[in-house]
């Protein structure tokens, strides 16, 4: 298979342009950007636990709820469990289709936590420890 650079370039820039990471959406929330994160999942697992900060429609819950929640010009990240879950990408699409500027999260809940970022449930803050394997132990930033 051979592919160009150009076309190469295409297609990570397109993944860019929809796509964010656990990291970079914390900087954001740190830098006052303007968005809505939305947790996509279903009531037991927002119960469970869920981003700081964020807003709970499940999927199914979109079409008729993001209208009256969320102002059409607002841009939006939604996440789902993790990477082995296309809730996300499911959620995505439901809000691409009513017009919303819509990143997906990659990694989901799963990596936000993972790499000890804040996480909430109905009696307030879960502490978790950073997995050495997906963020530095000394500090969250990656940098990459």
């Amino acid at each position: 298979m051979i592919t160009t650079t150009s076309e190469a370039a295409r297609h990570f820039a397109a993944k860019l342009q929809f796509e964010t990471d656990p990291s970079d959406v914390k900087a954001a929330m740190d830098a006052g950007e303007h968005f809505v994160l939305v947790d996509s999942r279903g009531e037991a697992a927002w119960q469970q636990g869920r981003v700081a900060g964020a807003i709970h429609l499940p999927t199914a819950e979109i079409a008729d709820r993001a209208p009256e929640l969320i102002a059409p010009d607002t841009p939006v990240v939604v996440y789902c469990w993790g990477p082995g879950c296309n809730g996300s990408t499911r959620a995505a699409l439901a809000f691409s289709l009513l017009g919303y500027e819509v990143r997906e999260m990659i990694g989901g809940f799963e990596y936000w936590a993972r790499e000890g970022y804040p996480v909430v449930d109905d009696a307030g803050p879960v502490v978790r420890a950073i997995d050495e394997l997906t963020a530095p132990l000394g500090g969250i930033d990656c940098a990459c």
